[in-house]
């Protein structure tokens, strides 16, 4: 009974070895970005040039993207871009050659996933945002950028604002300049008219005083009689 049970289990091994062990060899039609996700809008991990050997690992059964292996790389491509060898000629990978070719349907997890190949990349920072899928991260990403685009425009409204208030302060600063400047040339234009009139009325006090010294002519009409006049 022992030995059946192991005969059994080593048939079970050697039906189940060429599905684990095959890996269907395929050839990309075009320089193409190997991604970190079946999806276009995962990051690039490399770029596979066009005509050469890749090892399929394998596909999703919903949408048309392939796991596959690029000089000990691994990442997604689109089945659009990679050819297998099908009863003697070429054909693009689809759901319909997977089962012929031996390859498995697979599902994806950036967990899973990213854990294994991209620990050392610099999007794996972001592995809990792609996680939620790649739509989700470019709307989060997207609703960043207006936060911050946002702020950049708050920010360069506050600085234009302080930018005017310090403009309106050198304004009213050079405006009391001007106008100090002002009262200063007005006081000292009153200052000098006010010498002025005190010079002038020196001189009209000095003339007055001037005609009081002088003789009047009528003390030197000779009166009659008098001896000081000349014949």
């Amino acid at each position: 009974m022992k030995n059946l049970f192991v005969k059994i289990a080593a048939a079970g091994l050697l039906m189940l070895a060429p599905a684990i062990a095959q890996a269907a060899e395929g050839y990309s039609t075009a320089n193409v970005n190997m991604r970190a996700g079946p999806s276009t809008r995962y990051p690039a991990v490399a770029v596979i040039p066009a005509g050469s050997s890749v090892e399929i690992r394998g596909c999703l059964s919903d949408v048309n993207w392939c796991d596959v292996e690029f000089y000990g790389g691994r990442g997604w491509v689109s089945g659009q871009y990679v050819q297998v060898l099908y009863q003697q000629r070429r054909v693009y990978v689809g759901p319909q050659y997977y089962r012929p070719l031996g390859i498995p349907m697979i599902r994806f997890s950036v967990d899973n996933y990213w854990d294994r190949y991209y620990r050392n990349r610099d999007f794996y920072r972001e592995r809990d945002r792609w996680s939620r899928g790649p739509d989700y991260y470019y709307r989060d990403r997207d609703n960043r950028d207006r936060d911050r685009d946002r702020d950049n425009r708050d920010r360069d409204r506050n600085w234009r604002e302080r930018d005017r208030d310090r403009d309106w302060r050198d304004r009213d600063r050079d405006r009391d300049g001007r106008d100090r400047d002002r009262d200063w040339r007005d006081d000292n234009q009153r200052g000098d008219r006010q010498r002025g009139d005190l010079q002038r009325g020196d001189r009209q006090g000095d003339d007055r005083r001037g005609d009081d010294r002088r003789p009047d002519r009528r003390d030197f009409d000779c009166r009659p009689g008098d001896p000081s006049c000349g014949e």
